[in-house]
């Protein structure tokens, strides 16, 4: 006898939720590593470096 096509979505009922869960929860791990880096001193001097090279690149800076 075949399984009705209603089981297989039936098994999986929950997966989609469980991946958004994953990369939200990913995300989220990699926002506050990026805020933990900018916030120092060498992400803040970092991003000065690289925006006055974009500035000069410009010629505006």
């Amino acid at each position: 006898m075949t399984a009705s096509p209603n089981a297989r979505v039936r098994n999986q009922l929950g997966a989609a939720s469980a991946e958004y869960a994953a990369v939200t929860a990913a995300g989220c791990g990699f926002a506050g590593v990026l805020i933990k880096l900018l916030t120092s001193e060498f992400g803040q001097q970092l991003l000065k470096t690289v925006l006055d090279f974009f500035l000069a690149m410009v010629g505006i800076g």
